[in-house]
């Protein structure tokens, strides 16, 4: 199952009061998983209106859908004893594996701008322009390639790490963000603790050369580059010294035992 950011910002309480209501809602999060985990921590949230609207949204899961998904084999055991404890337990039968959030208000997508060349770059600013921040955060999850693009260099970094929870998000994509200098580095740490996408080689490619990198990533992925990415990079004017040091000295130390 890959990362969730938009999870870990809900477990360390970094998430302002309008954005957990909108949770408690069951209208944020993109997949079954974030949905139900945000929700369960919402229900022990410090303010009445949200705990008792994470509850009331809990209570409104059709239970068919909720039994069948927690018989799944990818949901997590602190999942079901939660359930458990509410008395609601897996069905025999488990749920096909999708993402789909179990319960969504939401309505159709509005975000989802079509990403074909006629697309008004403009008029797509101007429409982020004009969102608040939960907005924001729903169409960084929701909305468009187009829309991810921009919102992956957001000046906020749970908004920008929020687009990697995006179940509409391809590897390409990922390959793309790994190697612009413009992300944050959250973001980039992200990416590197996925082990489905480090198994692209372009993405460790793309992060080993991006100078936002932490370079103990970027040394650690190193030694997974082939002899003319290790020679591009050990010249590398944009990397830090010391990535380019270990790598000259990598290739030094390949050409002695040959």
């Amino acid at each position: 199952m890959r990362p969730t950011p938009l999870l870990e910002f809900f477990k360390r309480g970094e998430v302002a009061r309008d954005v957990r209501l909108q949770a408690a809602q069951g209208t944020l999060a993109p997949t079954a998983h974030e949905q139900l985990a945000i929700l369960i921590l919402l229900v022990d949230d410090p303010d009445p209106e949200i705990r008792a609207t994470a509850n009331v949204t809990l209570s409104r899961i059709p239970i068919e859908a909720l039994t069948a998904y927690l018989a799944r084999s990818d949901v997590p055991i602190n999942t079901r004893e939660f359930f458990g404890d509410r008395g609601v337990f897996p069905a025999v039968i488990p749920a096909i594996e999708t993402d789909e959030p179990l319960i969504d208000d939401s309505g159709p997508d509005e975000f989802d701008i079509p990403d074909q060349a006629d697309a008004s770059r403009e008029s797509l600013v101007q429409q982020i322009a004009k969102m608040g921040f939960a907005e924001r955060l729903k169409a960084a999850m929701k909305g468009s390639r187009e829309m991810r693009a921009v919102f992956v260099r957001d000046p906020n970094k749970m908004i920008a790490s929020a687009v990697l929870s995006s179940p509409k998000l391809t590897e390409a994509e990922v390959e793309s963000f790994a190697k612009m200098a413009s992300v944050s580095e959250d973001v980039l740490r992200v990416i590197g603790s996925n082990r489905a996408w480090m198994k692209n080689y372009g993405v460790v490619v793309g992060l080993t050369k991006n100078p936002k990198t932490p370079l103990a990533m970027s040394l650690n992925l190193m030694n997974r580059l082939n002899d003319r990415e290790l020679s591009m990079l050990s010249v590398d004017r944009n990397v830090p010294e010391p990535l380019r040091v270990a790598a000259r000295k990598k290739i030094v130390a390949s050409t002695s035992k040959k």
